[in-house]
């Protein structure tokens, strides 16, 4: 009988942490019966949501609109930012996070629906802002695909970020939307250590996998920005040269870093991804983490929450622009076009642009 405080392969996190929303919660003892215990397999359910494109305010996130077709997300990565989201489900930041998938089936008419609205004014949308688009279940659903498809149509530019290969599916389509300079797409590289991401972002593609995404985009023309998220002090930030010499070699101009940020819920669940499969580093790592966040594991701060402060930060930071300059990132900045923007006027059951 598995013990809930053992790692769970295929999982980031081992089992369900309580939920700061509830003020009750069903704790296991490790001699109750299996069947009675969270269910470890993926299990989908639908969203009914009436709207999918969500306006942002941070003043330090670089872009104002998102779309997120799913809620929760399948690759499990321990450290997800996204996690405590799931609270407001009433469920929990931890397994079930990982395992109770929210699929907006709606996504691509609703996506459609409100680029058709005299309210819409042309902006770029980001896609996985929150919880990636091209997890696992975006191989049944196709719901990015079906957003993407939309976009395509209005040549509405979009920025994509993921860690996932299946992205290159969908190259035809940033094929279109690259002749209008309306698609920027981040492939999320946090390790070339194969067996770290095993643990780390256990259902996420690979490094060599997502390199070769990253080659396969850059030759088709499309660009691409290196994004080494997060960069953990102590665990793979002594990988940022390499990780940005392998993007560079497979093609990629543009990268981009973010130190680990362990906000709410995800602090404890990264403790105790530490305490289960890097213990020896773990008071290494947590220390750091601190170093860079005012003596404790998160700031929530705007204007810091995304940067780090004090001197181990600032290293971080100098190594990063350093590299980029060995390795030729960032020569110059992309900025995506509105001005093909266009908008389908139905006429029976045809379509007619303007």
């Amino acid at each position: 009988m598995r013990n809930p405080a053992d790692p769970l392969p295929g999982r980031g996190s081992s089992a369900n942490i309580k939920n700061r929303c509830e003020t009750q919660e069903i704790v296991f003892d490790v001699t109750d019966d299996e069947e009675d215990r969270p269910s470890l397999k993926t299990r989908f359910f639908k969203d009914s949501s009436q709207s999918i494109v969500n306006s942002n305010n941070s003043p330090d996130v670089g872009f104002d609109f998102s779309v997120n077709p799913y809620r929760g997300c399948e690759h499990g990565c321990a450290y997800c930012f996204a996690r405590p989201t799931h609270e407001f489900l009433g469920m929990s930041a931890g397994l079930d996070f990982e395992s109770k998938i929210f699929v907006k089936e709606d996504a691509p008419s609703l996506l459609r629906k409100k680029l058709m609205s005299k309210s819409w004014k042309p902006a770029v949308i980001a896609m996985s802002g929150v919880t990636d688009c091209y997890q696992p279940a975006e191989r049944k659903f196709r719901l990015t695909r079906g957003c993407l498809e939309v976009l395509a149509e209005f040549r509405n530019p979009v920025a994509m970020i993921t860690k996932n290969a299946l992205i290159t599916r969908d190259i035809d389509l940033f094929k279109e939307l690259a002749s209008f300079n309306a698609v920027l797409i981040s492939i999320s590289l946090t390790s070339l250590d194969s067996d770290l991401c095993g643990i780390l972002e256990p259902r996420t593609s690979r490094p060599a996998a997502r390199l070769k995404a990253i080659e396969e985009l850059s030759k088709a023309g499309i660009p691409v920005n290196a994004l080494l998220a997060p960069m953990i002090p102590g665990l793979n930030d002594h990988e940022m040269p390499k990780i940005l010499k392998a993007a560079a070699n497979a093609g990629a101009r543009h990268a981009g870093f973010v130190p680990l940020r362990l906000p709410l819920a995800v602090a404890p669940l990264f403790t105790q991804w530490l305490e289960q499969h890097k213990p020896e580093r773990k008071e290494k790592v947590l220390n750091h983490i601190k170093d860079m966040r005012g003596g404790l594991l998160n700031n929530a701060e705007f204007g810091e929450r995304m940067r780090g402060q004090g001197p181990f930060a600032e290293n971080l930071r100098q190594m990063f622009k350093v590299y980029c300059t060995k390795e030729g990132f960032n020569e110059h900045d992309v900025i995506l076009s509105t001005e093909h923007f266009r908008v389908p006027a139905q006429t029976g059951d045809q379509f007619e642009f303007f």
